[in-house]
């Protein structure tokens, strides 16, 4: 478990950052012509006459080619001030879940905030909480993992398995080519980029007092750590916090979930952690190098 420092914490700014089958062929050659004669306005029609000559009569089309219907974009309803702004400490409320907690499908965009946004319960729902650009001095770069009627629907920080929706407007998209897999049962996090592995290393999870939370999360951002243990580098953490805040130590309830060094070997293969995915130093090197915030962590079992 991680807590942002209090320089991190008081700061403002944006720190840190086959082919087919002849019967399918002839199958499908048939449909294509049903299609172009479909769409033809008028079709000649072959009548054999009384001097056994045939002759072309057209047959006018009768059937009108139908418009697309285009849907309207939700409006978004105005957001009372008085709302709160999703912070490091606070989980927001009224956020549905995220129905493919489970998916390893991997999310390759995500969307950072221009300025404070409100964020929606559901497209042209109701308003709930405010987005900033930055949360304890981190830049904020949240998974698209849903798109619907003009609308994004993205995974929030700070709450665990729940998606809030954005309209149009106020915002920009990042790409997104990494992707981490962390299996609980194998102890063991996978790196995919553009699909492909580009490692895999045996790693320390959470006890079963206090488990790494399941379901989709993200990388927020990067924080300093203090202690030997941790070997001096700085540890990636995620928008999950703990399932049961009251299993954790007073000191520990108001930290987030967070991939990070561990000097000691003998906790790798293991569930021990307080929550946090514990790393070999020089795996955590790798991952500092290239993972960048609004990365996706899916957490399996």
């Amino acid at each position: 478990m991680v807590r942002l420092p209090d320089a991190t914490r008081d700061s403002a700014s944006e720190t840190r950052p086959g082919p087919l089958r002849p019967s399918a062929r002839k199958a499908a050659v048939g449909g294509l012509l049903l299609l172009v004669l479909a769409a033809t306005p008028a079709v000649a029609h072959l009548k054999k006459d009384a001097t056994g000559e045939f002759a072309a009569r057209q047959i006018p089309a009768t059937a009108a080619v139908a418009e697309p219907v285009v849907a309207a974009v939700p409006k978004a309803a105005p957001a009372p001030k008085s709302l709160p702004t999703i912070d490091y400490w606070d989980s927001p409320q009224g956020f549905a879940p995220d129905v493919a907690a489970r998916s390893v499908a991997a999310v390759t965009e995500g969307l950072h905030p221009k300025h404070k946004l409100p964020v929606y319960d559901a497209p042209g729902g109701v308003p709930r909480a405010f987005l900033a650009r930055t949360i304890s001095g981190l830049p904020v770069t949240v998974p698209i993992v849903e798109r619907r009627q003009g609308w994004a629907g993205v995974l929030l920080p700070s709450v665990n398995r729940r998606v809030g929706w954005l309209p149009p407007g106020g915002w920009e998209t990042r790409e997104l080519k990494d992707q981490l897999t962390v299996d609980l049962s194998e102890h063991r996090l996978t790196w995919l980029r553009d699909g492909r592995e580009r490692g895999a290393w045996t790693v320390a999870v959470g006890s079963r007092r206090t488990p790494t939370p399941l379901g989709r999360t993200f990388v927020l951002g990067r924080t300093i750590t203090h202690g030997h243990v941790y070997a001096g580098l700085d540890a990636l953490v995620l928008g999950a916090v703990p399932d049961d805040r009251d299993a954790l130590s007073a000191s520990l309830r108001n930290g987030h979930t967070a991939i990070h060094a561990w000097r000691e070997e003998s906790a790798f293969g293991r569930s021990i952690s307080n929550g946090c995915v514990r790393m070999p130093p020089d795996v955590q090197r790798e991952l500092l190098a290239h993972i960048g915030p609004g990365t996706v962590v899916q957490v399996v079992r």
